[in-house]
């Protein structure tokens, strides 16, 4: 009987395991995680399961009997040391070798560690998985406790807020010049700066970490303004500190494969396949060229990740379906929801379409053609925006930001660029 390894138990590695029965392979599945859970549900961890509204078993992607019913081979809290390709075979940190017939690699990523002074002080946290939340969880008390929050991405706003609405005092530290630097235009930036501080949130921006302080605990954030005018030292008193500054994505299997590895992801083509003709790829860990962009890119979505579990699934059972779909991303925070189609990569111009001060959408362009949408509380300009991107629809700049006409009503009919 053949077999197909799946290394990684995030969303990639459970749809995988759905896609490839869906897709006809009736022989052996083994899934490979080094984590103590089923797959589960990676965005409520910040949110709904902090907020104590949801149990683990309420974040499984499936529950234990459907793997079961699928016959599919769950390994848990097993790590592999390395995979041999050459002999198509890998090998767990147990000694155990296991054979395969294809290999997936569905590895995702870990949160990058910060490297100042005082790193190894108790009461620092990290958010990523399941066992982050639960530690982070069982030091947050009931009484109000100020908190320093460390990276101003979406990661570290959406723990904010949740904190924020559990009572606690929360500063918030980013380095860069704006929160969400690198993702978005300076309006949406400005937007949620004001968002976080109307519910009492202290923010810095400029702001570099030098170190913690504390003996045991940490105490503090010893800090460094980089503004031109100001370059003097700042400290805030923590009784405990999350950082959210990224993450490192886990190639070193891949490396060690001899895989092709560039810009911090495992290469793939647009079936998911890597160098090594056995071995796939999909989620969080890999790069490849976007359909609708044309670039080079890694997309740390769950809607990729999933999208591109399904690819994978299909070529390893002999289909051709290429990743096409529009890279799409959302966010809560409060009472507000932004969902992202499209990459801005390059943009040289921006239209708001403002229904009201909290509902509004930025649309990027670039050489006159648009190619994403950052969307406030607006789902009908979310949808549109998807399909202009996909089809590649062109509209005025004065269309895309009259709120008087209906986007939907203006694409209808429209299915192809023009």
């Amino acid at each position: 009987m053949a077999r197909c390894i799946i290394i990684g138990g995030g969303h990639a590695g459970a749809q995988a395991c759905i896609s490839l029965r869906k897709e006809g392979w009736t022989d052996e599945i083994v899934l490979i995680s080094d984590e103590h859970s089923l797959p589960y549900h990676r965005p409520p961890l910040s949110k709904n399961y902090l907020l104590g509204q949801v149990d683990e078993k309420g974040l499984l992607i499936r529950p234990e009997q459907a793997y079961q019913k699928d016959n599919i081979t769950l390994k848990l809290r097993t790590r592999v040391a390395r995979i041999e390709p050459a002999l198509q075979s890998v090998v767990l940190q147990n000694g155990e070798r296991l054979s395969y017939e294809h290999l997936l690699l569905c590895t995702g990523s870990r949160a990058r560690r910060i490297t100042c002074s005082g790193n190894e002080l108790s009461n620092i946290f990290y958010i990523k998985t399941l066992k982050d939340i639960e530690q982070l969880a069982a030091r947050l008390s009931t009484n109000k406790q100020r908190i320093v929050m460390v990276g101003g991405g979406y990661i570290g706003l959406e723990t904010a807020a949740v904190l924020n609405k559990m009572g606690h005092q929360i500063t918030l530290l980013e380095q860069a010049p704006r929160l969400l630097a690198r993702v978005t235009a300076p309006f949406i930036s400005e937007f949620y700066q004001q968002l976080h501080q109307q519910h009492g949130v202290e923010v810095h921006t400029n702001t570099q970490v030098l170190a913690f302080t504390g003996e045991q605990n940490v105490t503090g954030v010893r800090c460094k303004a980089l503004t031109q005018s100001d370059t003097a030292e700042q400290y805030f008193n923590a009784d405990l500190v999350i950082v959210g500054i990224g993450a490192e994505i886990n190639t070193e299997l891949a490396e060690q494969a001899g895989l092709l590895v560039e810009q911090n992801g495992i290469v793939v083509n647009e079936l998911c396949q890597t160098t090594d003709k056995n071995i796939y790829a999909a989620g969080d860990c890999t790069i490849g060229i976007e359909h609708h962009s044309g670039i080079a890119t890694r997309i740390e979505s769950v809607p990729n990740a999933l999208a591109q579990a399904k690819t994978a699934a299909a070529t390893i059972c002999g289909k051709h379906q290429a990743v096409t779909s529009v890279p799409w991303f959302w966010s809560d925070q409060y009472d507000c929801k932004i969902q992202i189609a499209g990459l801005n990569h390059g943009y040289d111009n921006t239209v708001l379409r403002q229904h009201s001060s909290s509902s509004f959408s930025l649309w990027y362009l670039k050489q006159g053609r648009i190619i994403a949408a950052d969307c406030i509380n607006t789902a009908k300009d979310f949808m549109a925006a998807k399909k202009i991107i996909d089809k590649k629809i062109s509209l005025p700049i004065d269309v895309i930001g009259n709120t008087d006409i209906d986007l939907i009503k203006q694409l209808s009919g429209r299915s192809q660029a023009i």
